[in-house]
C-alpha cells in the first residue's frame, strides 16, 4: 500500500552501557507490541530535565549517551543536539499527556516562566491546553481528574500528506493496534500504553527525523522475527542491518520510516532492562 523510504540506521551502541532504567512500560498486546519511548533532540538537556521531572513527575536515569526520563508507560530520551526544527510543520506534530488538573498544572507551568500556546475546552467540557516547550516541542494536555500520578502519556499525533485512514489501517494491521475514534479524530489506533492519532495535513509535512522529536518507538517481544514479518509485508528497514542487538546488551533495535515521514525505532529488551 505504501512505499517505505530507505533509511540509514542509527545504531545506539553505547545506549544501555550504564545503570538500568527505571520505567514501567505497559504489558504488550497479543502480538507482543507495547509503547516504548520518545526521543528528543534538545539544546539544553538540563532545562528539559527540570521540565520533565518537576512538572510531569518523571524520574531521571543517566545513560552514557542520553539523559533518560522515566514516566508511566513511556521513556523519554534527551539527545544533546540542536534540532533542525520544532514539531509544528513536521509529521510528528505533537504528543499529549493527561494530568489530574489542567488549571493547576498551567499555574505551576507559568510560574516557572514556561510558555502556554493555547487553552481550550475539550470533549465533555473538560479543559485542555497546548504547551510549547523549549526547542519548539508541542505537548497537549487533557484533564483526567481520577489520575493518581502527576502525568501520563495518552497520544502521539502524526500528520500526513496522504490518507490518514489508510495510514491508521496500515499500523493497525502490522502492529495489531485497535482502531477507534478519539475525540473529534476518527483515525486513531491504540497500542498498550499509547494512542496513535493520524490527521490529514493541507501541505505535506516535513519528516520529523532530526527535528525536536527525532523518533518514537514501540517495544516488541520477539523483535527479530517481528521484523522479518514486517519485511514480508513490505516494510523497508535499513538495507545493511535490518535488526541488531546492541553490543554488550540483550537489547534489539530496528528502524523504519512510515509513509508520513515519521521515523520509528522498534526495540526489544528495553522493558526488561527498565524493570531489572
Amino acid at each position: 500500500m505504501y512505499r517505505q523510504p530507505r533509511i540509514v540506521m542509527a545504531i545506539l551502541v553505547a545506549l544501555f552501557s550504564v545503570a538500568p532504567l527505571s520505567a514501567q512500560l505497559a504489558a504488550p498486546n497479543s502480538a507482543g507490541v507495547s509503547w516504548g519511548h520518545i526521543h528528543l533532540n534538545v539544546t539544553d538537556v538540563e532545562a528539559h530535565t527540570r521540565i520533565w521531572t518537576e512538572h510531569f513527575g518523571g524520574r531521571v536515569v543517566d545513560l552514557e549517551m542520553f539523559r533518560t526520563i522515566s514516566l508511566p508507560n513511556t521513556i523519554i530520551m534527551l539527545n544533546d543536539r540542536a534540532p533542525t526544527g520544532g514539531t509544528a510543520g513536521s509529521s510528528l506534530n505533537h504528543f499529549g499527556f493527561s494530568v489530574p488538573d489542567v488549571a493547576e498544572f498551567l499555574t505551576r507551568w507559568r510560574a516557572s516562566g514556561l510558555e502556554v500556546e493555547s487553552e481550550f475546552e475539550g470533549p465533555g467540557g473538560l479543559p485542555q491546553a497546548f504547551l510549547l516547550l523549549p526547542d519548539g516541542i508541542r505537548v497537549e494536555l487533557d484533564q483526567v481528574p481520577s489520575l493518581d500520578v502527576p502525568a501520563i502519556p495518552y497520544h502521539v499525533h502524526i500528520y500526513t500528506g496522504g490518507d490518514p485512514s489508510e495510514l491508521r489501517d496500515w499500523f493497525a494491521e502490522r502492529f495489531s493496534m485497535e482502531s477507534r475514534e478519539r475525540g473529534n479524530n476518527p483515525f486513531t489506533a491504540d497500542v498498550p500504553g499509547m494512542n496513535v492519532s493520524f490527521t490529514a495535513s493541507a501541505e505535506k509535512p516535513a519528516p520529523n527525523r532530526g527535528r525536536a522529536v527525532d523518533h518514537i518507538g514501540f517495544e516488541i517481544e520477539g523483535l527479530e522475527n517481528f521484523v522479518q514479518k514486517l519485511i514480508a509485508m513490505g516494510v523497508v528497514f535499513d538495507v545493511e542491518v535490518e535488526y541488531r542487538v546492541v553490543e554488550g546488551r540483550t537489547v534489539g533495535v530496528a528502524f523504519f520510516t512510515d509513509a508520513s515521514g515519521t521515523f520509528w525505532e522498534l526495540t526489544e529488551g528495553l522493558d526488561e532492562l527498565a524493570s531489572s
